[in-house]
């Protein structure tokens, strides 16, 4: 028998069924690999357990205390969760930020420090020439003595290249050997684990484990990704590995979907410094289902894990992130016009890059690009150095550039953005720098950030998508960032030299601060962000809880919804949907509108023409009967009827319950052979004197199953499946079994009615 079970589980694509036959029967109900979980009976399984424990309570103060550990267990995986995620987090920016500065040279001191904490730490430090300290030496200065000259140039060049390769090639190795689910962004994965799809081992530990340390190399080797989108899949690894230290969760798939939402909230906390933020990211992103209870606990973990990210202080400014910024200056209705219009530049940048991305994702799908994801990485990483290194604002890190485009010119900046000729006549006090032309560095800086932005935009491109842990957030703020601070000088130097004109005179007068390049800068991020993900509400208050700027919520408003409407006049799906659909995950989106007038009878299974459907009758069919059904099937299950004639239903069977309630009466019971007879009805038929014992299976039999009618519009019965998150739903008339509608056919109806292929939904 293990010969031919172990054949079937190979025939339904399940995997070694033999792995899972080993546990004791009583753990009926665990899934088997990219199979689609069924919420409704994970909700009422969790609702029996809460009655037992509820009516045990009150038997002993034991049972009490334990019913109060149940309780408070959810809340205590939040804590871990935020504990662990807000550590990795801060390892993750320590280890990036030396990582990034160890391309370019080395601290004497201390080979641990970065450029940075060697400078603070020497005695020799200026503040004019913060950069520069003796302990600090670049690459040219250890090796032959030189820091300027072609040759130092070149000496350095080589070097910063050759470590973003080896940093590359290391990270895509130990990806490709150790932790293949470890690539991408994660999102569109989590997206698709979270309404109810299984892919075993994508948020296990050593997923876990090779993405942090991937995610470190990667950021620092250059290429064009960030860390943020990455960091949710690992603070959902974590959420995954504390769940299964309780039984409450590890037992129930839809329990445990619940503590995945709130990681990804505690993820997107520490990713951007923004708890509140990351609650809604969940709630409008990545989430399916979201019930009042996983809100609090969201809250909950997206505090814990800012408040230990806090105490790691990884950038020794007390903030969260790399790029807080303050302004002081108000903006101006009139300022809403060229806010606009960086939205709109954000939604077609948006729908430029899915449209590119997914291009060349779809060709290294199905072309023999695919095979050799080691050299793509090598390739990539090699253009991304060579071309970046000799552009100041592409060869420092991108949440640096992402820093000095949102900063505001003050009097202490040495940054080239900031040189602006100086009037010498001028005493006003230093906080509140008027207007002033700029100098030849702006003028430098313009174009250099033109040729990085048009760099940024194609290489991104390519970038995302390769086999190395890679997130879209940062490539995405830094060309918004980068259009956006060209915007603002521009408008800044019109409003200088013509302030008589009339749209400036009301608010601009010579010698006042009026226009705020930085602020440009972060509407410019926001919108581009908006474009690539569809996000609008909690882009809006990531942003604000990112740079602290909360009298600017209207124009980032602005522009996050131009982008998004820009952007969903050329195609509806954001990056991650658009990744789903190329995985072909079989993700029911809440968002999709279905308004096509099929019915019921036109979706099911078995069409005209098709074998009849596979059922079991109630009480007629032997042992060997059911094991051929299964062994001849790759169905996860099957209606059971009164008889072939009446084809009355009654319920629906498992597949996986049957082949364990089999194997294990056949191991435990009594008089159980081939031809005993299996029945799902309280007594047993009255049989012949002489044959064997039958087989009661009764309680595998689900008897409430979810029917439709044959003429119920299939508008309906996407919405019963997008809601209840059915895994398949039967067809009846009167009483009478006429067929079957399972998830994939709806997706599959769904792709036909889009004019798509429908067998690109098919998980590959």
């Amino acid at each position: 028998v293990g010969v031919a079970w172990s054949r079937a589980g190979a025939m339904s694509g399940s995997g070694n069924l033999m792995d899972f036959l080993d546990e004791p029967f009583p753990d009926v109900g665990t899934y088997e690999d990219f199979h689609t979980i069924d919420w409704l009976r994970e909700k009422s399984r969790d609702t029996d357990r809460h009655r037992k424990i509820t009516s045990r309570s009150k038997e002993s103060v034991w049972e009490f205390i334990k019913g109060l550990l149940d309780a408070w267990s959810g809340w205590v995986v939040m804590l871990l969760i935020g504990l662990l995620a807000g550590t990795l987090a801060g390892v993750i920016d320590l280890a990036v930020d030396w990582m990034t500065d160890l391309k370019e040279g080395i601290c004497l001191s201390a080979f641990w420090y970065s450029h940075e904490q060697c400078c603070w730490a020497s005695s020799e430090t200026t503040f004019e020439d913060r950069d520069k300290c003796p302990l600090w030496q670049k690459w040219s200065e250890l090796l032959v003595n030189r820091s300027e000259g072609a040759s130092a140039y070149i000496l350095n060049y080589l070097l910063y290249v050759l470590w973003a390769l080896l940093f590359a090639f290391l990270a895509v190795s130990l990806v490709r050997v150790f932790a293949p689910y470890a690539c991408g962004s994660g999102i569109p994965e989590i997206k698709t684990i979270l309404s109810g799809f299984i892919i075993r081992g994508y948020l296990g530990k050593w997923t876990l484990l090779i993405k942090t340390v991937t995610l470190v190399l990667v950021v620092s080797s250059g290429l064009s990704l960030g860390k943020e989108g990455p960091l949710v899949h690992v603070a959902c690894c974590c959420g995954n590995f504390f769940s299964s230290l309780f039984s409450k969760y590890s037992k129930n798939e839809g329990k445990r979907r619940e503590v995945l939402s709130a990681a990804a909230a505690a993820g997107v906390s520490v990713a951007f410094g923004a708890p509140i933020g990351g609650v809604l990211f969940s709630l409008e992103e990545v989430s399916y289902y979201f019930p009042l209870k996983t809100l609090w606990r969201s809250f909950f973990a997206a505090l814990v894990a800012a408040f230990t990210l806090r105490s790691i202080n990884p950038f020794g400014n007390s903030r969260l992130v790399l790029f807080y910024v303050e302004y002081h200056t108000p903006w101006y209705m009139a300022e809403l016009f060229p806010f606009i219009l960086l939205g709109v530049f954000g939604g077609l940048w948006g729908t430029l890059f899915i449209r590119c991305n997914i291009a060349w994702c779809r060709r290294r799908k199905t072309t023999r690009l695919g095979k050799y994801p080691v050299l793509e990485v090598i390739v990539v990483t090699a253009i991304t150095a060579i071309v970046a290194y000799p552009n100041p604002y592409t060869r420092q890190s991108t949440s640096e550039l992402i820093s000095e485009l949102f900063n505001d010119c003050g009097a202490l900046e040495s940054s080239q953005l900031c040189d602006y000729i100086n009037d010498p006549n001028m005493t006003r006090p230093v906080d509140d720098i008027p207007d002033r032309p700029a100098g030849r560095g702006v003028y430098t800086a313009m174009w250099q950030l033109a040729l990085a932005l048009v760099f940024k935009i194609i290489i991104t491109i390519f970038t995302f998508g390769m086999k190395i842990p890679s997130g879209l957030f940062i490539p995405s703020m830094a060309v918004g960032a980068m259009a956006g601070r060209m915007v603002g000088i521009g408008v800044e130097q019109l409003a200088y030299h013509h302030h008589d004109w009339i749209i400036f005179r009301n608010w601009c007068r010579p010698g006042a601060d009026c226009v705020t390049p930085g602020l440009y800068a972060m509407v410019g991020a926001a919108a581009c962000l908006g474009g690539v993900t569809r996000m609008t509400v909690s882009l809006v208050v990531i942003m604000f809880e990112l740079t602290g700027g909360l009298e600017y919520i209207v124009p980032l408003m602005a522009a996050a919804v131009t982008s998004k409407w820009v952007a969903d006049a050329f195609g509806k799906e954001g990056i991650y949907e658009a990744h789903i659909h190329l995985n072909g995950y079989p993700f029911l989106d809440v968002k999709d509108e279905f308004t096509h007038r099929t019915l019921a009878t036109d979706v099911m299974r078995p069409r005209r023409g098709e074998p009849p459907l596979s059922v079991l009758t109630q009480d007629s069919m032997t042992v060997e009967d059911v094991e051929t059904l299964i062994k001849e099937t790759d169905y996860n299950g099957f209606p059971v009827v009164v008889s072939r004639d009446s084809e009355r239903l009654i319920g629906f069977a498992q597949r996986r319950e049957l082949i364990l309630a089999i194997k294990n009466a056949r191991q435990r019971q009594e008089g159980i052979v081939s031809n005993s007879i299996m029945y799902f009805t309280e007594d047993p038929p009255e049989l012949p004197a002489n044959s064997p014992q039958p087989l009661k299976l009764r309680r595998v039999l689900n008897l409430s199953p979810f029917t439709v009618t044959d003429h119920t519009p299939m508008e309906t019965v996407v919405d019963i499946f997008r809601k209840l998150g059915l895994r398949q739903c039967l067809v009846t008339r009167s009483g009478r079994l006429l067929g079957i509608i399972t998830k994939k056919d709806v997706l599959r109806h769904m792709a036909q009615m889009a004019n798509q292929d429908p067998e690109s939904i098919m998980f590959n």
